[in-house]
């Protein structure tokens, strides 16, 4: 049976660094309302990352995977990138974004900004909000080769594009190099990015073909996700339940089966599949 493993959000490292490491003022005091967390960020390491050092280093070719929230009138300052595919997907709020190569704008849920780094890029990513916290999922992946000329591409999640991953997966990521697939983003690596939003009750299935890997992560919700060999055998394994911020590695040769949870307080699950070559 093919491997499933899931990265419970209890055993991710939780950073939340002083406001001035990153160009912000102090924390207000009192907080105010609008605030969410005591922190001006908080933020989720699902592999080693700044400070944190004592886990897993990368998963294939995926070497970040941060799940940050940013309180109102916060963010990271103008700092550098260089040889790293930069994805950004927006979950809740507006991101600000400006770089070095003159690009500015903002972005909502859903929407996706994106950096093929190369040779360095400099930008700053912000949430101008004065009352609304901004949370989004950040994956650095690994290029192709380093020292490439930077590129900044964004896509804008629009009414039908919300409808375009209900109860199924929406190809949203895909390597620039595959010519046989059309996706609104696209970067300089052999890696898929898919998501969908499932309903409590409804059922959608993902398979990770041989030769391939997957890297699950469950942004919104919960869902039951039942892993079945592909080759057709029933043999199914046991259902295993992901809830917010819980991830999982799932090796290829197997269905994976996602059933939306009832009765939780998110509503519909929203998970994303990171999907790669097999490498460990």
């Amino acid at each position: 049976m093919p491997a499933f493993s899931v990265v419970h959000n209890k055993n991710l490292f939780v950073s939340e660094p002083e406001a001035s490491w990153l160009g912000n003022p102090p924390e207000p005091s009192p907080l105010p309302s609008t605030w969410t967390n005591q922190n001006w960020l908080k933020s989720r390491f699902h592999f080693n990352f700044a400070e944190y050092s004592f886990g897993r280093n990368r998963y294939g070719t995926l070497r970040v995977l941060n799940d940050d929230l940013v309180q109102p009138d916060r963010g990271f300052g103008t700092h550098p990138h260089s040889n790293m595919e930069i994805v950004t997907f927006v979950v809740d709020g507006e991101l600000t974004h400006a770089d070095s190569l003159g690009n500015t704008e903002a972005l909502g849920r859903g929407s996706v900004q994106y950096m093929s780094a190369g040779s360095g890029i400099r930008h700053s990513e912000y949430n101008a909000s004065k009352d609304t916290p901004l949370r989004f999922i950040q994956m650095w992946v690994l290029p192709r080769k380093p020292g490439a000329k930077p590129v900044y591409g964004s896509f804008e999640s629009l009414k039908e594009h919300a409808e375009a991953r209900k109860e199924k997966f929406f190809h949203l990521v895909s390597d620039r190099q595959q010519t046989d697939v059309n996706t609104p983003v696209e970067i300089d690596q052999d890696l898929n990015m898919h998501v969908a939003e499932i309903s409590p009750g409804s059922k959608v299935t993902f398979d990770v073909v041989p030769g391939r890997q997957a890297y699950v992560l469950v942004i919104e919700g919960a869902a039951s996700v039942i892993p079945s060999p592909i080759t057709g055998s029933s043999e199914a394994g046991a259902p295993n339940r992901m809830e917010r911020h819980d991830g999982a590695m799932a090796s290829g040769g197997q269905q994976l089966t996602f059933v939306g949870e009832e009765g939780h307080e998110d509503g519909a699950a929203l998970v994303y599949v990171i999907e790669m070559a097999a490498s460990g």
